[in-house]
């Protein structure tokens, strides 16, 4: 493979509501597959991607484990320009692990509030602006949101708002 058809940039998938899926059976949300194949080619993403799905659960059952396992897709990742697509109740928390690491790359994370497969998601925003943000944004960890993008040590999810902001000190 020549290195212009390598991939620039690699999304790892974790799930979270961004991948959830109405279950008409269930009558739930749940997981199937990831909606990223589709999400790329609706929004015509040029820059060639390397998807990995480390994961398909919600962030709320996310563990210590669950978490060392996106550290280690992450650190194994020969690209230096990632997106991690994680649930946003503790996208956070992963950020923190990641980030206290200091891989010398550049990772962003991203999610959504409403599932994609949902009309008036944020999903296919959010991803659009967190593939920027990873070819933009200096080596380190950061969340990015609903057009704002902060770093892993200064960030928070206001529950109440549903929105990310910086964190309280």
């Amino acid at each position: 493979m020549s290195a212009a058809a390598s991939p620039a940039m690699r999304i790892i998938v974790t799930g979270g509501t961004f991948d959830k899926h109405y279950d008409a059976i269930k009558g739930e949300l749940t997981f199937k597959e990831s909606n990223l194949p589709a999400i790329l080619a609706q929004a015509r993403v040029t820059v060639p991607v390397a998807i990995e799905i480390n994961q398909l659960i919600d962030s709320l059952q996310m563990t210590d484990v669950h978490r060392q396992s996106v550290l280690e897709a992450c650190r194994k990742a020969p690209e230096t320009a990632l997106v991690v697509v994680h649930g946003t109740d503790t996208m956070v928390e992963t950020a923190q692990v990641v980030g206290r690491a200091g891989l010398g790359k550049t990772i962003v994370f991203t999610g959504a509030m409403v599932p994609y497969a949902v009309q008036g998601s944020d999903a296919l925003f959010n991803l659009g602006f967190a593939l920027a943000m990873a070819q933009a944004r200096p080596h380190g960890a950061y969340v990015a949101m609903n057009g704002r993008v902060f770093p892993w040590d200064d960030v928070r999810k206001d529950r109440s708002g549903g929105v990310f902001e910086p964190a309280v000190r």
